[in-house]
């Protein structure tokens, strides 16, 4: 197999980075470089300016408003954005619920639903984990039982991300008892405002505000919110997860990281001499290098196959965020003292380091042990993956 781009997908890469030069305001860059909280206002204007060229949702096809791109094209446009220190894409209408509509909805969702995710009119969180499941999503508890045209939903969902900027949720709900669990939930949209409905903020433990409970009481939701069939959301469920657990990976993420480790290798000294001529910090430093080059050719690999399903998205889930992880320990080393929280400025004096450096370290460092749990823990990926080679 050809690792090699074609001169037509280089000749894509400059088009890419032409546009970032050109168009990627300087406060937001500020913001990805130093781990800032973004606004809505901050990603509702990212999104517009992909948008504008129609470079919003990656993954869609032309005909809804997509570019159209191929697997290789959307793994170089990551790269390019992640180098770039552009934001990402808050992925929820996008790149989760636009491919689940394309594949599962009624033409009538599509027509409706999905051009008020690109230009911004809907903002959509994800309702999936419950407070006794998380990794063990078929144990949810939600419930929606049929009444006349409508499903009355109860329940309670956490960890919902960004939900206080959010109107619209899609969630996953118990429609049937019977059977497996599994067999039991569906695929819903719910509109945020609908009486009954009350999201709480769960403070994070830098005091960031980032993730939400939500409660339903007695919400009633229209059946033609359903998406797919009635208890087909399982179905629906792996097909989003596996968009997700693949941009979880991460490359672009991690490539852009480790260069700032490396440039912050240079600035640091350790007895008198820079960490990057520390023999034992850089064997560390070479290991991930090769762990991240080996995920980029696996990457590359997939995409040749037309795209991560199944297994090979597992695989680049616990990597990917392996990975970013050992990275952002490192780093959280090298810093030393100002790797903490809340540095004093005369531990940043005496290590040379800017604050912000130190602070988006500290901040990253907690917030990105996350990464391993959410979207499937690395032990449920495992299991897939087993069962996958194993049993069939």
């Amino acid at each position: 197999m050809d690792l090699n781009f074609t001169p037509e997908e280089e000749a894509f890469r400059a088009e890419v980075r032409q546009f970032l030069k050109d168009n990627l305001p300087e406060e937001l860059t500020t913001k990805v470089r130093n781990g800032l909280e973004f606004t809505k206002e901050d990603i509702e204007q990212w999104h517009a300016i992909l948008q504008s060229r129609n470079w919003l949702a990656a993954t869609w096809p032309v005909e809804h408003g997509g570019p159209g791109w191929n697997a290789t094209q959307r793994h170089i446009f990551d790269e390019e954005r992640s180098l770039a220190n552009a934001p990402t894409v808050v992925p929820f209408g996008v790149g989760m619920l636009g491919p689940v509509l394309l594949k599962f909805g009624t033409e009538e969702q599509k027509a409706t639903i999905l051009p008020r995710i690109l230009d911004g009119t809907d903002w959509w969180c994800q309702g999936y984990s419950e407070p006794g499941a998380g990794s063990d999503l078929a144990s949810l508890k939600t419930r929606a039982i049929r009444d006349g045209d409508d499903y009355i939903i109860n329940g309670q969902k956490t960890w919902t991300t960004l939900g206080q900027h959010a109107d619209k949720i899609f969630c996953l709900v118990r429609t049937s008892t019977e059977g497996k669990p599994q067999e039991g939930i569906s695929f819903i949209l719910v509109d945020i405002d609908t009486p009954g409905i009350e999201m709480r903020p769960i403070r994070l433990l830098e005091g960031g505000y980032e993730v939400n409970e939500v409660f339903f009481t007695d919400v009633r939701v229209p059946a033609s919110n359903m998406v797919g069939e009635e208890n087909q959301g399982w179905t629906i469920a792996k097909y989003l997860l596996t968009h997700e657990r693949t941009g979880i990976a991460g490359v672009g993420y991690s490539t852009q990281a480790l260069i700032e480790l490396r440039a912050l290798a240079k600035k640091l000294k350790r007895r008198g001499k820079p960490l990057a001529e520390d023999p034992i910090f850089m064997s560390r430093v070479a290991e991930i290098e090769i762990d991240l080059e080996a995920m980029r050719i696996t990457n590359l690999r997939m995409l040749s196959d037309g795209g991560a399903m199944g297994t090979v998205s597992s695989m680049l889930k616990i990597k990917g965020t392996v990975i970013r992880q050992a990275i952002n320990d490192l780093a959280r080393r090298a810093l030393g003292p100002a790797a903490c929280p809340f540095p004093s400025e005369e531990v940043l004096g005496n290590l040379a380091v800017a604050p912000p450096e130190a602070a988006n370290n500290a901040a990253s460092y907690f917030n990105n042990r996350k990464l391993s749990i959410f979207g499937g823990s690395n032990e449920i990926q495992r299991n897939i993956i087993t069962k996958e080679l194993f049993m069939g």
